[in-house]
């Protein structure tokens, strides 16, 4: 802390009426709305605005941080930025607090650093421990599949950073039903605690849904989180009106392009606004909702350029019923 600087204090009633949900067959329970870094706490991002997206996140009732190796940029700066923050701040609240990170796409150059071999794996998590100042991750996720690699190879590698102490449970992101199934299998063979498959799901992008990636980690002992659940900003309020100049859709992202707001694209938005204000919710908190009904799913990853946008988010847990008339409703507008 540097002379004057007030120190942080958490909201005392963050956990009073929340409901924590279990990932997957697991006794580790995290909020329905979970905090990804992948975007808006790289280098070049306002840390002090990072340091209140995080304690609005935490006085809220969340409880869960998600980063991988190379979010940034630079890459592994996310999580040099979370390490202050979790150091400076909340070092205090440590045991209250679950941190994910991943390792599967780039981090560095050569045939080493990149995929799902034991090497990557295990020498990635050395590394974002380091950035982090952390003895240990609650969860470390293989990112991605990687086919060149035996699924085996690299379930005995998240296995092996387990028992080492270096992280709590496993976790898979991005795989589809069988290699699901069969990581399961490897690692209750191992006897290896997991808790997550993280997928992209959102109402514009059902893929891991209809290959059914979801009723394998069901079925399987894993939960499901989550990202891009407002398909990059596009099931927000942002385009309802066309293409703000500042928006990610201008321009400011490589997620999200002018061409993919098709005038069809834009007014599914606005129907499906519609829906969301007679269920007396904003589209976003809709969006997060309907992922939120499904069985499958424990927690939804919600990014954010402000605290603000971390407090709306988090409005979608008061409601996440739906009749049948409104999933209807909603799949007639998205699936067209």
């Amino acid at each position: 802390m540097t002379e004057g600087e007030i120190m942080y204090n958490p909201n005392e009633y963050r956990y009073e009426g929340n409901e924590y949900r279990p990932c997957g067959k697991s006794g580790l329970k995290i909020f329905p709305v979970s905090l990804g870094l992948w975007h808006n706490f790289g280098s070049f991002d306002n840390f002090e605005n990072m340091r209140e997206m995080v304690f609005a996140a935490f006085d809220s009732g969340i409880t869960h941080f998600d980063l991988a190796n190379n979010y940034g940029p630079v890459p592994g700066s996310a999580e040099e930025n979370f390490g202050k923050i979790l150091n400076q701040d909340l070092s205090a609240y440590r045991n209250e607090i679950v941190v994910s990170t991943k390792a599967g796409y780039r981090m560095w150059d050569g045939p080493y650093g990149d995929g799902g071999s034991r090497k990557y794996l295990l020498s990635s998590l050395d590394d974002s421990l380091k950035r982090l100042n952390l003895d240990y991750v609650d969860i470390f996720y293989h990112h991605r599949m990687d086919k060149s690699v035996p699924v085996e190879e690299s379930m005995m590698a998240l296995a092996d950073a387990v028992k080492s102490g270096k992280a709590l449970y496993a976790g898979i992101s991005n795989y589809d039903a069988p290699t699901t199934a069969r990581a399961a299998e490897i690692l209750d063979e191992l006897k290896c605690p997991y808790v997550l498959n993280q997928v992209r799901l959102s109402i514009f992008d059902r893929k891991m849904e209809d290959n059914g990636a979801l009723a394998s980690s069901y079925e399987h002992g894993f939960g499901v989180i989550c990202f891009s659940p407002l398909a990059q900003g596009m099931l927000t309020d942002k385009y309802l009106h066309g293409i703000p100049a500042n928006s990610r859709a201008a321009g400011r992202s490589a997620f999200l392009n002018p061409e993919d707001l098709t005038p069809e694209r834009l007014d599914k938005i606005r129907r499906l606004n519609e829906i969301a204000l007679e269920r007396g919710q904003m589209l976003s908190q809709m969006a997060l909702a309907w992922l939120l009904n499904k069985k499958e799913v424990t927690s939804v990853l919600v990014g954010a350029s402000d605290p603000e946008q971390i407090k709306e988010n988090i409005g979608a847990v008061n409601n996440t019923s739906f009749t049948e008339d409104e999933l209807k409703q909603i799949d007639e507008v998205s699936r067209v």
